[in-house]
């Protein structure tokens, strides 16, 4: 059975690579691979309305909808503004600005590439505008978005959290300092790249003007705190604080700001029904591909040849060794989670490794996978926004890739990053 599913999982990476959608690359190789296995007839259709079916997958559909009406009404507007008033001051400042808008759009919109469309329309042109190359705007946009799934609510740790059976509220948590941190050492690359091409400063820096800006940008910055605090504190269940999101986004742009209209509520509607609808089906898929995987031995394979290839006793090295793996996966497949954690999990149980902390470090490892060809979904969304050819973007987001190779590296050793604030809640 080894070698059927060494073959499902090689068909699966070609069929990708040779540009399919995921979900029909893992729809074949699920039957394909139900085609020669025998006996498993009923199971397999089992297993993908198993996947499909936990309730905490509710939350999906309502973050992604809150996120897209958000997005729909010019929030990002707002957002821009007040990141302008706090680092437009840096060298480089558009930029920092980008970086910042991402942070904060982030925590509304929980997944990088609805993060990308929300603030791309806009600091894209605004950075080609301003005297930056095309390339690097694009790149700068596409890598910074990536801080969206790290920043709560995150679509990535609702689905981490489906397949591990992890708590919620500690994923969100888990994922405040080391999206900061992501951040940080995007701010340091691009302050980096400001000093060697002599991109100066936006504006100058103005008590006023971060007052005025961020009167307009509190109350949407107040969704991912009220989701964040309610779920912590007990106050809302994680289905409740989706449609605690979905509300609130409906009254802040229907009832404070007055962008919301029916066409733009319709539009929003619909992009989430599609974009929940290409989740689902991959997370069902991917559940069923994995239990196969599983009933074939891969991950008592998978964990000897870990021994056998990196035979350390340290537990870092050996969760070094399964990023590893993660990051080559990642560069192929999107989304990522659904399709290798129930491959994974077996040998991070073995290891005792901490859920939580792993988590953080799957998702970051999705950052990357979005980054890095052949597939990059973010380099070719953002490509696509500013009208640039895409390999020149892939070239001018080889410095962010080294920041975010730095910043998993950091988490990595230091897991404290990522648990100390779940722990300080419990």
């Amino acid at each position: 059975m080894l070698a059927l599913a060494a073959v499902t999982l090689g068909v699966l990476c070609i069929l990708v690579l040779l540009g399919l959608p995921v979900v029909i690359s893992l729809v074949a190789s699920v039957l394909m691979f139900l085609a020669f296995s025998g006996g498993w007839a009923l199971a397999l259709p089992q297993q993908v309305l198993a996947g499909v079916g936990d309730y905490l997958l509710i939350t999906l559909p309502l973050f992604i909808l809150a996120g897209g009406i958000m997005n729909a009404t010019g929030i990002a507007d707002k957002l821009f503004d007040f990141g302008a008033a706090l680092v437009g001051w840096m060298r480089g400042g558009l930029a920092h600005v980008d970086v910042a808008a991402s942070v904060m759009f982030g925590g509304m919109i929980g997944t990088s590439v609805a993060d990308l469309a929300g603030t791309g329309s806009v600091t894209i042109p605004k950075l080609k505008a301003h005297g930056y190359p095309g390339p690097f705007a694009a790149a700068v946009t596409a890598t910074s978005s990536g801080i969206g799934v790290l920043i709560p609510p995150s679509s990535p740790m609702i689905l981490y959290s489906v397949v591990t059976g992890t708590s919620l509220g500690a994923l969100f948590l888990a994922g405040v300092v080391p999206g900061l941190l992501l951040a940080g050492v995007l701010m340091v690359t691009i302050s980096i790249l400001a000093r060697r091409n002599g991109w100066q400063p936006m504006n100058s820096f103005e008590w006023t003007r971060v007052m005025r800006t961020g009167v307009h940008a509190i109350l949407p910055l107040g969704m991912p705190a009220m989701i964040l605090g309610g779920l912590v504190f007990g106050i809302f269940t994680a289905t409740e604080a989706g449609a605690f999101a979905v509300a609130y986004a409906l009254a802040l742009a229907g009832l404070v700001y007055r962008t919301l209209t029916l066409p733009k509520l319709r539009q929003a509607l619909v992009d989430s029904v599609i974009l929940t609808g290409e989740v689902l089906m991959v997370v069902g898929f991917s559940t069923a591909l994995g239990w196969a995987l599983s009933q074939s031995g891969v991950p008592s394979a998978l964990a000897a040849s870990i021994d056998t290839l990196f035979p350390f006793e340290s537990v870092t090295m050996r969760i070094f060794a399964l990023l590893l793996l993660a990051l080559i996966a990642g560069m192929v497949l999107d989304p990522l989670i659904p399709m290798i954690m129930p491959v994974l999990l077996p040998s991070l149980l073995v290891m005792d490794v901490d859920l939580v902390h792993f988590g953080v470090l799957m998702v970051m490892t999705v950052v990357i996978g979005q980054v890095t060809p052949p597939v990059a979904i973010a380099l070719l969304v953002a490509a696509k926004i500013g009208k640039e050819d895409v390999w020149e973007v892939t070239r001018a987001n080889v410095p962010f890739l080294y920041a975010l190779f730095a910043a998993l590296i950091i988490l990595t050793l230091f897991p404290a990053l990522s648990t100390t604030l779940p722990a300080l809640m419990n």
